[in-house]
């Protein structure tokens, strides 16, 4: 099991940590950061007023092992973003923690921000988020083509939602 508390400045050793290439950044954050991750980069990263920001903590070590956040929260239109989740700790890796971060940034979004709808974006060849990401109930909107650019490569991804129909 695991629990999401806020990420703060404690922890952004821990998450420079774990992004050890230019790659592996822009698949974790898409392009709001650049390569390496700097503290100053991470200050203005928490200084967003649409954004909550977690840890994810494997809750029988009490082992931070992830990083998700829920971004442009939009209270007006009831909905937000599902934005650069990360498992760091590569021993977490492949034992569905993915699927419980998901689930829990849902259940926030539609039980405490009583929101109609969340949404997310997932690079089309990230075949193990898309199957993590249907599992928990999102369904594909389109397909967004050559959406971003990296190095001499242009990626495309998809858009995907999931709509709360208990409201």
């Amino acid at each position: 099991m695991i629990h999401l508390e806020k990420f703060n400045q404690s922890d952004y050793n821990r998450l420079i940590n774990w992004i050890t290439s230019e790659e592996q950044m822009v698949l974790f954050s898409g392009q709001i950061f650049d390569y390496p991750i700097t503290n100053s980069q991470l200050d203005r990263y928490l200084d967003c007023t649409d954004r909550l920001v977690y840890k994810a903590i494997q809750t029988d070590t009490n082992e931070v092992i992830g990083h998700a956040e829920l971004n442009a929260i939009n209270v007006r239109s009831s909905s937000a973003r599902i934005c650069r989740v990360l498992i760091g700790d590569k021993n977490a890796r492949n034992k569905g923690i993915g699927s419980l971060i998901i689930k829990e940034l849902v259940r926030i979004g539609f039980t405490e921000l009583k929101l109609h709808r969340i949404d997310l974006g997932v690079h089309d060849f990230n075949t193990q988020a898309l199957k993590c990401y249907e599992k928990c109930g999102f369904k594909i909107e389109g397909l967004l083509k050559d959406n971003m650019k990296f190095g001499t490569e242009f990626w495309s991804s998809y858009n995907m939602s999931l709509l709360n129909n208990k409201i």
